[in-house]
């Protein structure tokens, strides 16, 4: 948001005197709204936990609106509206510390928003704790994390845009990590393990990580995973690695670079499908899906997806190709019925 206009400093005065009369007439504290913010952001002084956070878009002139949160998150999509009319959406956003990776620094306390798009306008905003939320909570690695710089972005932090307000995510992936080191590091497993409550969608994508891990230590630590969230009372959903981005000469990526076939032959997307079946875990097949849509663009379609223009890298994805990468968890967890339709954002 470039700044506000004279009707909007005017609705922010407005708000800031209607929120502080209640307050001294009932003795009960202001609500959170756009109080908060500035032209450019806001900030929400509030504790970890869950959040709704509901948001009027639009103004005078025409305007197009996203907005991120935390460590880059993606909260809500841009959102385009015509001059002189505003729209509504919402969100649930998960406030933790640290605010990114497990593993990371803490970053900044309470909850922060950053407003972007290509003509951001914020006509007025709501934070309240949310009750009830469903939470998707993330396992992973990199690929997956909310990754603190730019241009990298893992599919997990891109994945909240692509939810309505009752659905938050706890992104709980972090970079360099395999199934390994994510059982052993305290700040992961065991920290994660008390976190998930019944009900709780556990999404596990552990693998790029795993070049020395042997196939009987690699499918004991995918049962260990499994059994934890399931013994409170959590939905494991076991998902395959997206692929590297690397091609034959033919056009394909059956090789073992891009497959994820580990330096002692285990093909550990193979590993997670046997165990997703014998175990009965629902499987979201991340592998056969990326692999199919890297090899339809083709060499230079799918540099895009990853960072290879930036960084000659074909492991890591752009925020573009975590976006849609992203999108096809979301149509994943929906045509598996783990989510209901009306709390997805389509397209």
């Amino acid at each position: 948001m470039r700044r506000f206009n004279t009707a909007l400093l005017a609705a922010l005065t407005l708000s800031t005197a209607l929120s502080t009369a209640p307050a001294q007439a009932h003795d009960r504290t202001p609500p959170l709204g756009l109080a908060n913010c500035t032209a450019t952001a806001c900030h929400f002084d509030v504790p970890p936990g869950t959040y709704d956070v509901t948001v009027r878009l639009g103004g005078a002139t025409a305007a197009s609106t996203a907005i991120t949160g935390e460590t880059r998150r993606s909260l809500l999509p841009e959102t385009p509206t015509v001059a002189g009319r505003t729209v509504t959406r919402s969100f649930t956003v998960n406030v933790r510390t640290p605010e990114g990776e497990p593993t990371g620094p803490d970053g900044t306390p309470g909850l922060d928003l950053a407003l972007g798009g290509t003509a951001p306008a914020l006509a007025d905003i709501r934070v309240k704790p949310a009750h009830h939320a469903r939470q998707i909570i993330l396992i992973g690695d990199s690929t997956v994390c909310d990754q603190p710089g730019d241009p990298y972005s893992g599919w997990g932090q891109q994945l909240p845009q692509f939810l309505r307000k009752g659905v938050s995510v706890a992104n709980y992936a972090d970079s360099g990590e395999s199934t390994v080191t994510y059982l052993e590091n305290p700040l992961l497993w065991a920290t994660v393990e008390p976190l998930i409550h019944p009900g709780d969608l556990v999404l596990v994508q552990l693998a790029h990580n795993d070049k020395t891990t042997d196939e009987a230590t690699y499918r004991a630590n995918l049962e260990t995973l499994i059994a934890g969230i399931r013994d409170r009372g959590g939905r494991p959903v076991l998902v395959t690695p997206i692929v590297r981005r690397w091609f034959n000469a033919d056009g394909t990526l059956n090789n073992d670079i891009a497959l994820l076939v580990n330096g002692l032959g285990v093909d550990l997307p193979g590993v997670i499908r046997s165990v997703a079946a014998t175990e009965g875990v629902t499987l979201i097949d991340l592998t056969a899906q990326t692999k199919a849509l890297v090899e339809s663009l083709g060499v230079e379609g799918s540099k895009a997806l990853y960072l290879y223009n930036e960084k000659k890298d074909n492991t890591h994805t752009s925020a573009h190709g975590a976006t849609v990468y992203a999108g096809l968890v979301r149509d994943a967890l929906v045509a598996r019925h783990l989510l209901p339709e009306d709390r997805v954002r389509v397209g």
